[in-house]
């Protein structure tokens, strides 16, 4: 039987989504392997693999789709309407079937440079909005407690899907229990019908593997997740015994949120229905979007459909305007916000400030370090938006007139239309300068703390910022600090840390006239207070907190460490709610 070329277009995708599926599967299956053997630089490596894989398998399918089809097929969206049709029929019954409606979008787009954004061409509303059904897979194991704590933390632990033994699972078990009983509300602590609910995944991350679930009884119910690392020490000694330990406990969903927070890896887990399973998470973390629970689970490209799927939903309120964002204006960015809607919009202006040694494809390449990088917590997802278009009347006049005075060959105005060739989108956050001004003593002095934790754990894993101006750091409502500003990012191995010769002067000006030599890459971090604080008395405090990030040897020990090999420890949760503690570890 010869089929129309709509068909075979339509099965020439979904095998090109076959074949990603396949390999991002077994890159992720694998984490259980690579945890077991603390193998960590392949954790790293096998994260940056699965994050290109996407646009890898999409340019493979774009590659055979030109070669196999007349240019008139390809390049016609009445093909591309018909296509959809078979294809919306070939996923009807998948568990993914909403990860393979976006593979055919990134196709739709690439074809036609993300232009003709039409649901009768491609899927900008789901094929199964309206006729969702349950899978039917079990998705968690549970276990009653029956009064015995303990107990059901060992289970909890046990039968877990992890290789390794536990050093120690009565002491694990006991210091969890007693969290849990003096932790939780009575009514759960006492119910009869309470119970240790748990996915049967195991998320991996880093160093460490989380069993992600939920505690119920008595009609309430708290989140639960329980993270497992190895012992200290172990994958960089060779006679390190592999045994496992029970962190902590988390049954806080603020806690929980933050494990899953849009500034850290996505997680090596395996989703066998991926809706069903962020539907889950949801139930966990109500507060977090759709889209960035995608994300978090590594189907990020699925994650920006869903964004861009709730951005349409939250513009056609009307509820308010694009507006400029709030803070000092960029030197590079040209940076807009929809306040209702919490995220920020990004473009690159077409000239930057003198001070600014940077270009335009530069400033995108920093972006993309960002999203293959661990950013330990402290660093923004993006997303990355091409051809983004919305009527003039979203716009306030004077954000619209900002845009086009510093970004003409990006943003242009066609009609009642505005159309942004370019732009990046991130969850918005309050600028750590614009928060200092309002916030109390006491809450400054948290957040100058936290301020040099971030820098220091991007530092950990290999990020040195460039610009730590705090304008460049904002605040999320967990009260964290986060970089978000990736203009002159940088691995910190990069950098020539130096000491200020004694010789010269602060201004580095010796007093016989000789001027001291200044590489591209060279960094003087005794210099750091005058650039990050123009207030002496938040320069005072956070050198009262962070000396040593001004110490040359300070950084260049910590080069030292990566160049040998050393991925060090950065956890999701604050060292003192660790069981066993961590001397000299970055933690939250």
């Amino acid at each position: 039987m010869k089929h129309s070329p709509a068909y075979r277009l339509a099965t020439t995708i979904l095998h090109g989504f076959d074949e990603y599926r396949a390999r991002f599967k077994a890159i992720t299956l694998d984490a259980r392997r690579r945890f077991r053997e603390a193998a960590w630089r392949d954790a790293q490596q096998a994260s940056a693999e699965r994050i290109n894989l996407y646009q890898q398998k999409i340019d493979v399918t774009l590659g055979r789709l030109k070669r196999t089809f007349d240019p008139e097929v390809v390049a016609h969206c009445e093909s591309w309407r018909e296509a959809r049709g078979y294809y919306a029929e070939l996923i009807s019954h998948r568990l993914d079937y909403e990860l393979a409606e976006t593979f055919f979008n990134s196709l739709f787009c690439s074809i036609f440079h993300h232009r003709h954004i039409r649901n009768e061409w491609m899927f900008v509303y789901s094929s199964r909005e309206d006729a969702a059904h349950r899978s039917g897979i079990e998705l968690c194991r549970r276990q009653t407690v029956n009064g015995d704590w303990q107990g059901a933390l060992r289970w909890a632990l046990l039968e877990a899907s992890l290789d390794n033994r536990f050093a120690d699972i009565d002491s694990d078990t006991q210091l969890g229990a007693s969290f849990l009983e003096q932790q939780l509300p009575a009514t759960i602590v006492h119910a009869d019908d309470t119970q240790i609910e748990l996915l049967n995944s195991v998320f991996y991350r880093n160093k460490g593997a989380y069993l992600v679930g939920r505690i119920r009884g008595g009609g309430e119910q708290v989140p639960l997740v329980l993270p497992v690392l190895h012992g200290e020490g172990f994958g960089d000694k060779a006679d390190a015994d592999p045994c496992l330990h029970l962190d902590t406990v988390l049954i806080e969903t603020d806690e929980v949120s933050i494990i899953f927070s849009f500034t850290r890896a996505y997680f090596q887990v395996d989703v066998p229905v991926p809706g069903e399973f962020v539907a889950y998470l949801q139930q966990l973390m109500p507060h977090k979007p759709e889209g960035e629970l995608y994300a978090a689970i590594g189907f990020f490209k699925h994650g920006k459909t869903e964004f861009f799927r709730a951005l349409n939903r939250q513009v056609a309120k009307r509820e308010d305007q694009f507006v400029i964002a709030p803070g000092v204006r960029g030197m590079v960015m040209a940076v807009f916000v929809l306040p209702s809607f919490r995220t920020v919009f990004k473009i690159i202006k077409d000239k930057f400030d003198p001070s600014k040694e940077v270009t335009h494809e530069g400033v995108r390449e920093k972006y993309r370090l960002v999203k293959r990088h661990d950013r330990v917590g402290r660093m923004a997802d993006t997303q990355e938006f091409s051809n983004f278009t919305v009527r003039q009347d979203h716009f306030s006049p004077e954000c619209l007139a900002h845009l086009l005075d510093v970004a003409p060959s990006t943003v242009l105005l066609r009609g009642d239309k505005v159309i942004i060739k370019h732009c990046y989108t991130e969850r918005m956050m309050t600028p750590l300068n614009l928060y200092l001004e309002q916030c109390s003593d006491k809450e400054q002095v948290m957040v100058l703390k936290d301020y040099g934790n971030a820098i220091k754990q991007m530092a950990a894993a290999n990020i040195f910022p460039g610009d730590m101006l705090l304008k460049n750091f904002g605040v999320t409502r967990h009260g964290r600090v986060i970089f978000y500003d990736y203009d002159e990012v940088c691995y910190l191995t990069e950098c020539r840390f130096r000491h200020i010769p004694t010789n010269y002067g602060n201004d580095f000006q010796g007093g016989g006239g000789e001027s001291l030599s200044i590489g591209a890459n060279d960094i003087f971090p005794e210099e750091f207070g005058p650039f990050m604080f123009a207030n002496p008395a938040l320069r005072r405090l956070f050198m009262q907190q962070h000396p040593e990030l001004f110490d040359p040897d300070y950084w260049l020990a910590l080069q030292q460490a990566i160049v040998d090999g050393r991925v060090i420890d950065v956890y999701p949760y604050r060292n003192k709610q660790r069981f066993a503690g961590s001397i000299g570890q970055l933690v939250y």
